[in-house]
């Protein structure tokens, strides 16, 4: 039988874990910034410069809308995550942060549902993972529903065609899909990772209405939120372009880039990609495109997760609930 390691053994793994984290994080935001090929970022900077977007006021104004951005953020887990347990504001922040840090350079960012599960006891770990997906579906949907609005605007602005036949056969496969599930879910043994289907109906038809409203609500603020950062920051770069319009080119990018799958290693590529080619419409250049990806991606996750990065050092499992 093996011998079980030394404490003092364990401590200095969990650190080197730990440690290992944050330095993979802070490499996977360097590669990003000096790797990317569709940006240089010595261009990017001087690019920046001469828009005055790093000038004292501008820098402050897009913290402040990152910082809304991320207390609503906070605030809808604290939220979701009362009806497991209560945590104070300063705990649901350590938690949206530390695991934001954690799961930076993981496959659409998949490492986050482990992350925040590993800051509660065994016991409730699995209720923790079905709040984390609801939490993300409740953005997911508010990202849906303004995207297909601003797609079809987008479409018939801009002439663009859609094939209807494919469209409808698309929506009529995931409804089908949908109602078969339902059916599935009568089955008590149908079974998916642990999980049984009937089990995770009954779970999301006894959570917390009102807590469902308030997180939907912090979804749609936190939406305005970054969408009017993005449009501030094309203010910045002097593209003229109106809010209405730009917003239908927003949403749109936003919605293909959240329903395209994608690996870390070209996530950020992808989604400029996207957002060059709908902004060609509106004859935006390509750099001042690239350049506002990249500031979004700086503000909203490269701050985010540096500052995570002391919750992730600082993390200890937790011993009994408080």
């Amino acid at each position: 039988m093996m011998r079980q390691m030394p404490y003092k053994t364990k401590q200095f793994f969990f650190v080197l874990i730990k440690l290992s984290i944050v330095v993979g994080a802070f490499y996977f935001i360097y590669q990003k910034l000096t790797n990317n090929s569709s940006l240089s970022f010595s261009e990017f900077i001087k690019f920046s410069q001469k828009s005055d977007v790093f000038s004292l006021k501008n820098t402050f104004f897009l913290l402040v809308l990152s910082c809304f951005n991320w207390f609503f953020e906070i605030l809808k887990w604290q939220t979701l995550i009362s009806s497991v347990k209560k945590l104070s504001f300063k705990n649901a922040l350590e938690q949206s942060l530390g695991s934001l840090t954690a799961s930076l350079f993981t496959p659409n960012r998949i490492g986050e549902y482990g992350a925040k599960a590993m800051y509660f006891l065994g016991n409730s770990r699995k209720k923790v993972l079905l709040v984390n997906l609801l939490h993300n579906s409740l953005q997911m949907l508010v990202t849906t529903v303004i995207g297909v609005a601003g797609f079809l605007v987008f479409s018939s602005n801009f002439g663009l065609q859609i094939n209807y036949f494919k469209l409808i056969l698309t929506l009529v496969i995931i409804v089908g899909s949908v109602i078969l599930i339902s059916f599935s879910i009568k089955n008590k043994k149908l079974k998916i990772k642990g999980f049984s289907f009937y089990k995770l109906k009954t779970f999301f038809l006894k959570f917390p209405k009102q807590n469902l409203f308030l997180g939907g609500f912090y979804s749609l603020v936190r939406y305005a939120v970054f969408s009017f950062q993005f449009y501030f920051l094309l203010q910045l770069f002097h593209v003229n372009i109106g809010y209405s319009q730009a917003m239908v080119i927003i949403s749109t990018m936003y919605l293909l880039s959240s329903i395209i799958p994608s690996i870390f290693i070209f996530d950020v590529l992808i989604k400029g990609s996207i957002a060059v080619y709908l902004f060609s419409y509106a004859h935006v250049n390509e750099l001042t495109v690239l350049s506002i990806v990249c500031l979004m991606w700086i503000f909203n996750f490269v701050i985010p997760s540096i500052l995570g990065s002391f919750y992730v050092i600082t993390f200890k499992f937790p011993e009994h609930d408080t």
